[in-house]
């Protein structure tokens, strides 16, 4: 066969291409790289000296150590250290208890070493090491191994320690007991200096026979009976308290010398009041001030609640002493059998010529002008105040018994709640609706206590079904008097605030950051302000 010239001949194959073989001779170059790394490493780890195969953590030092931190580490010594120590403190309880006082002697011993041992630690900055916690941790181990030998196994440790909470709790529920009686007693107490007021009052009352011509002058002031005025009645014992009410009242006012303040106290307070509301200047608004013994139609057989005062059983229950600590302390408050407490319910038959008033509690601030509740209109009802069903214990069912069918028939359990300490009454709806005679007949329903326990809120929501106009929560606050936690901007917004509570703005239990806003209507320049506190 004829052969192709050479330039058309097929080229040879080979076995590799070029640029297989580059590649080849690139691993082959990393390959001998890595070899080299590694034996340097291997070396390196080689001169490093060799940690004891018994060790359990590594000792590593920390500048600026967060102790916290390093006791819940998991591999730290300091947990180690805690938990046995935690451990040996409840043998030390169970051996004490069966009697093994050597045993738990021992153990007390190496807990204060433990403790001695941390608090170096924590003082130090920085972790305990192997060598300080080695031995406690041996010698804690073994007494613990020896804890349990004596029969003191998990199933003894578990019922010990039920039996020691239960203990604790039972302890911790009596000691709430007794500092929620202790804080009612305070609460109830009045404090040196404004006892001190009450008796430099009462000697003006009694020595100055001037003060006691001008109140007899402004008893018969047709402006107590204008009802073009805005009127305002506080039923009180608590000179300091009223002042700083009406104060607050006026000073927020568009107009002070149209408002009228009706003030009601005890026979015991009334010189002090007098004296006090006569020789102070209030920008021309009037205040009366009436005792409540001198109401001769406030008595037992027109007012049940009167007659309850009266009677020996509940005497005895609302003033007797707090030695039955099963019985709520609220319960056995004296204030919920106060005359002047139930003498809202008589507001009508007090100001007969009267046909609006806002009624103010004495541990209340006023912070805004509350004229125009004067002009709300509450739609027929009697009583315009602010519910306080947002939180679901102030409904019905919280203050009533509705086991009862005397209330279940009649009411709903969901029905929403509302406050007193801040309410318009419309006294002329009140007197059509004769709500009055509806109290009558609910204390009368309640001479045994079973239908509510305390307070005059229950009758209140009794008295007032169906009569109430619900108000803009802006107008009245409350807690200031038990809660640490109201919105700053609530506060700030709120007419009227409330110190409902025990921890009122005139006593060492106020809290403190509320206190400021009932103090700045006090007239602290007061010649005998001033030296009360100083005495």
């Amino acid at each position: 066969m004829r052969r192709r010239a050479a330039e058309y001949r097929r080229p040879v194959r080979r076995r590799f291409s070029y640029w297989i073989w580059a590649l080849f001779g690139l691993f082959s170059i990393a390959g001998l790289v890595l070899f080299v790394v590694h034996h340097n490493q291997h070396e390196d780890r080689v001169e490093q000296p060799v940690v004891e195969s018994n060790a359990r953590f590594e000792q590593v030092a920390h500048e600026g150590l967060n102790f916290t931190e390093d006791i819940l580490s998991a591999r730290s010594f300091s947990r180690q250290l805690a938990e046995q120590m935690t451990l040996a403190k409840a043998y030390v309880i169970i051996a004490k208890e069966h009697n093994n006082l050597h045993l738990a002697w021992e153990l007390s011993t190496k807990i204060r070493s433990c403790q001695l041992l941390l608090s170096k630690a924590a003082m130090r900055g920085e972790s305990v090491t192997l060598e300080e916690a080695e031995p406690i941790i041996k010698s804690l181990s073994s007494l613990i191994f020896k804890a349990q030998d004596a029969h003191y196994d998990i199933a003894t440790t578990i019922m010990t320690m039920k039996s020691h909470i239960q203990a604790l709790e039972e302890r911790a529920y009596a000691a709430t007991i007794q500092s929620t009686v202790f804080g009612q007693l305070a609460a109830e107490a009045l404090p040196k200096s404004l006892h001190c007021l009450h008796v430099k009052l009462t000697a003006d009352w009694l020595k100055k026979a001037s003060i006691q011509v001008l109140a007899d002058e402004k008893r018969n002031s047709p402006r107590l009976m204008d009802n073009n005025l805005y009127h305002f009645c506080i039923f009180s014992d608590n000179v300091l308290a009223t002042s700083a009410v009406v104060n607050s009242t006026i000073s927020n006012a568009d107009h002070p010398k149209q408002l009228v303040f009706h003030i009601v106290t005890n026979g015991i307070n009334y010189g002090t009041m007098q004296a006090w509301f006569l020789s102070n200047d209030f920008k021309g608004s009037t205040i009366e001030v009436q005792n409540v013994e001198e109401l001769s139609w406030f008595n037992a057989s027109y007012a049940p609640i009167v007659k309850q005062i009266l009677d020996a059983d509940s005497r005895a229950y609302y003033f007797g002493g707090y030695q039955d600590l099963n019985v709520d302390t609220k319960l056995r408050n004296p204030k919920h059998l106060s005359l002047l407490n139930h003498l809202r319910f008589y507001i009508p038959e007090i100001y007969p010529q009267l046909e609006k008033v806002v009624f103010l509690d004495d541990d209340v601030v006023v912070q805004k002008d509350l004229t125009p509740l004067f002009s709300l209109d509450l739609h027929g009802n009697v009583n315009g105040a602010v519910e306080t069903c947002l939180e679901a214990f102030h409904r019905y069912y919280k203050y009533l018994n509705f086991s009862n069918t005397i209330i279940s028939s009649k009411f709903d359990p969901q029905a929403c709640g509302w406050a007193f300490g801040m309410n318009v009454f419309d006294l002329i709806a009140w007197r059509k609706a004769n709500a009055t005679a509806r109290y009558h007949y609910w204390q009368e329903q309640n001479a045994d206590g079973i239908l509510w326990k305390l307070g005059t809120l229950p009758p209140g929501l009794l008295t007032f079904y169906g009569l109430t106009e619900p108000l803009d929560r802006r107008w009245h606050v409350l807690g200031l008097g038990y809660d640490l936690n109201i919105d700053n901007r609530l506060i700030e917004s709120a007419a009227v605030i409330h110190y409902n509570g025990y921890m009122k703005p005139w006593l060492k239990l106020a809290i403190g950051r509320y206190k400021f806003l009932w103090e700045r209507y006090v007239n602290q320049s007061h010649p005998y302000l001033q030296d009360c506190v100083t005495s």
